[in-house]
């Protein structure tokens, strides 16, 4: 699981991290349990309107691209 959590760290600071950035925000690795990654959205994406569609369609999205094992991403 170690591992894992190092590449989906990896991913979130090359892939992910640059985007929500643009836009104010940044996102933090919370905990990988199970392929169940829970993270947490901070600065603007904290309290925009889309920030599930962000989680679902952006972040999920990207981490089971590049990350094998992931089943899910939610938000804490």
């Amino acid at each position: 699981m170690c591992e894992m959590k190092k590449k989906i760290e990896e991913v979130i600071k090359k892939d992910i991290e640059p985007g929500l950035a643009a836009h104010g925000g940044s996102i933090e690795l919370v905990s990988v349990e199970d392929g169940v990654v829970k993270t947490r959205l901070k600065g603007a994406c904290s309290g925009c309107p889309s920030a599930q569609m962000t989680m679902k369609m952006g972040v999920e999205k990207i981490l089971r691209e590049k990350v094998e094992g992931i089943k899910e991403v939610i938000a804490v």
